[in-house]
């Protein structure tokens, strides 16, 4: 990153120093001129910051460049020689063996962890003084662990796309779950052999939003795979048929026997039901007023959670219970029949 011409007659201090140093920490390569005694100290320390340093000698670009403040930048108003020179630099600039990756605490950063550094960097200069260094550190750290955060998403997100994502086939949710469980300890064990800062507490912290945010995006994978369950699809008009049959049923018991309340009540019920079955099919054809077919969705969920699905369950259970309590008493039956005719005989 080239950062020359940032010490101009209108920038700050806290700019110039801003830019300088948000270069030298993001940069693996960089073009820098320090011609002015008060940043000596600058020049000393810029060694530790960069593993190899070089030269490169230009002569001066002229004085219309130097003290015309009209200079716009055309090349026609640059001294030849400072041009002839240019033409030597960049390419030496841009050699392919000295394009070299950018590391920080001897881990490659990738693009993808260039945008955490940069938002945590943009983040501590935003105030009105220069942050210490202990601050930079801190960001750095910070950083550094979000970015293994984000590495180690990805690899969560990819592997469970190839379990349900897209047009993969509906998956039992006992295998999901299990899928979920063996890629998430490898998304943790790839967060884990990521060489971090801050020591191990810090980073701990961020294991732990790593495991949550697997787990917010488990959910999203649990609703996509019940999508393409048929009879997850199915479940909101057949709970919605279920209640307009049942309230047809008491209703019609009711007005019966003369509870014509109840009955009233129970059309009531039944028509609001029909009312959302409709509205529910409507908003499935046309993709309109997809709050209202979410709440829907929502009402019916609960009805078949709390209400129809335990008493299945428990008319199943009674079922069983009873059948095999006349098998029982069937087997018992034919028992004593047996040593009756035995006895007899």
């Amino acid at each position: 990153m080239d950062t020359q011409g940032a010490f101009d007659s209108q920038s700050t201090i806290k700019d110039c120093a801003t830019v300088f140093a948000l270069s030298t920490m993001t940069s693996s390569v960089q073009v820098k001129q320090n011609q002015h005694e008060e940043l000596q100290n600058v020049r000393k320390h810029i060694h530790n910051c960069f593993s190899n340093l070089g030269c490169f000698l230009l002569p001066h670009p002229g004085l219309k460049v130097a003290t015309n403040p009209s200079f716009d930048g055309r090349l026609k108003d640059i001294d030849e020689e400072f041009k002839r020179e240019l033409r030597n630099l960049v390419p030496l600039l841009l050699a392919p063996e000295n394009l070299v990756e950018k590391e920080i605490s001897g881990s490659k950063v990738t693009c993808r962890d260039l945008v955490e550094y940069f938002k945590a960097y943009i983040k501590i200069y935003q105030g009105e003084e220069l942050p210490h260094p202990k601050s930079m550190l801190q960001a750095t750290a910070e950083a550094n662990n979000l970015a293994a955060v984000a590495g180690a998403r990805e690899i969560y997100c990819k592997s469970m796309e190839q379990v349900c994502g897209g047009d993969k086939p509906y998956i039992a949710p006992s295998d999901l779950e299990r899928k979920h469980l063996d890629l998430k300890e490898v998304a943790i064990k790839q967060f884990r052999s990521v060489k971090k800062m801050g020591g191990d507490e810090f980073c701990r912290r961020y294991q732990d939003q790593l495991e949550a945010e697997i787990e917010e995006t488990y959910a999203n994978f649990i609703k996509h795979n019940d999508g393409k369950n048929i009879f997850y699809a199915a479940r909101t008009p057949a709970t919605l048929f279920a209640v307009m049959f049942a309230m047809y049923i008491i209703s019609g018991l009711t007005g019966f026997v003369g509870l014509n309340s109840i009955a009233v009540l129970c059309n009531l019920v039944m028509g609001l039901a029909l009312t959302s079955l409709c509205t529910w099919a409507y908003v499935k054809y046309s993709g309109e007023f997809r709050e209202i077919g979410t709440m829907i969705d929502q009402i019916a969920e609960t009805l078949w959670e709390q209400v129809l699905k335990p008493l299945g369950d428990n008319l199943m259970e009674e079922n069983i219970r009873q059948s095999v309590t006349n098998s029982i008493k069937a087997g018992l039956t034919d028992q004593v029949s047996h040593h009756a005719r035995l006895k007899t005989d």
